[in-house]
């Protein structure tokens, strides 16, 4: 089925992410993954090519698109890649970048924006806690006011762009007796004494991707670190979640489509029993299931990418989009692995990475099962 929520301008914009992808990404993904990190120069490469502003006012270098389908199609073409590239590119400019370009001072967006348009200032943001998950109102980092500079102590977890990052959007906890009315959002620089991370964690998948712990151990900040109201931390980050489970969305069903089509292409060429194994009944019966699948999911995620770009996107049809398309990912991409055989199994395969890769999805942005609880509570249950 044709899509057609996209014009001549957003394919153009298409054809020069692929240019980008085919030049500065493709022969370095081993690299990469050896790694276990995108380097600087992916970053530098990416601000060069104008892909790290979308979001970002011209004023400050960005392109100030204004139409969230440019960031969906930039998340797709690098999902193709492989699950690690839009995760990274996203959490920096579709997810953490936003915070500061509607919450931030004007001397903040000065200080911060142009490093970030670049890719000289490589953004993270710190939600996760070790003992919190998907519970963000339940945070323990905590800053404490001490004559006009306040005091950061705690640590986050599983954060992206972590071991490299330049400069995190932070949430803490400013007032104790106010549940989640009392976090505070802050721009903590790398650079701050006290503040120091973790070793690269050691995932399952996602290779390409750094991840690390955060500590904050007395690291002091004052009032020109606040991002947004004081205390209103909470309101903010679930202002911006939608936005960050539709940008999941896109990414789970274009990673999970490109390599569907690589099995089905493999499914041509080899063969069993003296024929292709695509034209085994149940095979092909499966791929047709698969095909499906997709493109119903694609569908649900295009209109949801639509309404967003017009800012009628709810966070409820957000939610909806994050766990489904999570669901169908894991699901197609477990099938391909059964219809590569025992190759599916071998990690120099783009099957099995991908696989990998998928699983993280059901938890991060909120796990399936907290998306699940807020679309029942919407349904008045």
């Amino acid at each position: 089925m044709k899509r057609d929520i996209y014009d001549e301008d957003h394919e153009a914009f298409r054809a020069s992410v692929k240019e980008f992808v085919d030049r500065s990404v493709l022969p370095h993904t081993e690299e990469h993954i050896a790694a276990k990190a995108l380097p600087r120069e992916f970053w530098i490469e990416a601000g060069k090519q104008g892909l790290l502003g979308l979001e970002v006012p011209e004023q400050y270098g960005g392109a100030e698109a204004g139409d969230f389908r440019f960031n969906a199609i930039l998340q797709e073409e690098l999902a193709k890649v492989g699950a690690a590239y839009p995760t990274c590119h996203g959490i920096h400019a579709d997810i953490t970048a936003p915070y500061i370009v509607e919450l931030g001072t004007e001397e903040q967006k000065q200080r911060w924006l142009p490093g970030v348009v670049s890719g000289e200032i490589l953004l993270g943001i710190g939600m996760t806690e070790p003992s919190g998950g998907s519970d963000l109102a339940a945070l323990k980092t905590t800053a404490v006011r001490d004559g006009d500079e306040w005091v950061i102590n705690g640590s986050k977890t599983f954060i992206t762009n972590g071991y490299s990052g330049d400069l995190f959007v932070t949430a803490v906890r400013t007032d104790p007796e106010k549940g989640p009315k009392g976090i505070t959002l802050f721009g903590i620089e790398a650079t701050k004494e006290g503040f120091s991370r973790g070793r690269k964690l050691d995932k399952v998948g996602m290779e390409e991707s750094d991840t690390a712990e955060l500590f904050f151990e007395n690291v002091r900040v004052t009032d020109a670190e606040i991002i947004g109201e004081l205390n209103m931390g909470f309101i903010h980050m679930m202002q911006k979640l939608p936005q960050e489970r539709l940008g999941c969305a896109v990414a789970n069903v274009a990673h999970a489509k490109q390599i569907l089509e690589e099995t089905i292409q493999y499914a041509k060429e080899r063969n069993a029993f003296g024929a292709p194994i695509g034209t085994f009944q149940h095979n092909k019966f499966l791929l047709a299931d698969l095909v499906t699948r997709i493109e119903v999911a694609e569908a649900y995620i295009d209109k949801c990418v639509l309404a967003h770009s017009e800012k009628r996107l709810s966070a409820i049809d957000a939610a909806k989009a994050k766990w489904y398309s999570s669901q169908v990912q894991g699901e197609v991409l477990d099938h391909c692995v059964q219809l590569h055989g025992g190759y599916g199994f071998m990690n120099e395969y783009r099957v099995a990475r991908a696989w990998r890769d998928a699983r993280v999805t059901k938890i991060w942005a909120g796990s399936n099962e907290i998306m699940k609880e807020l679309i029942g509570r919407d349904l008045g249950l």
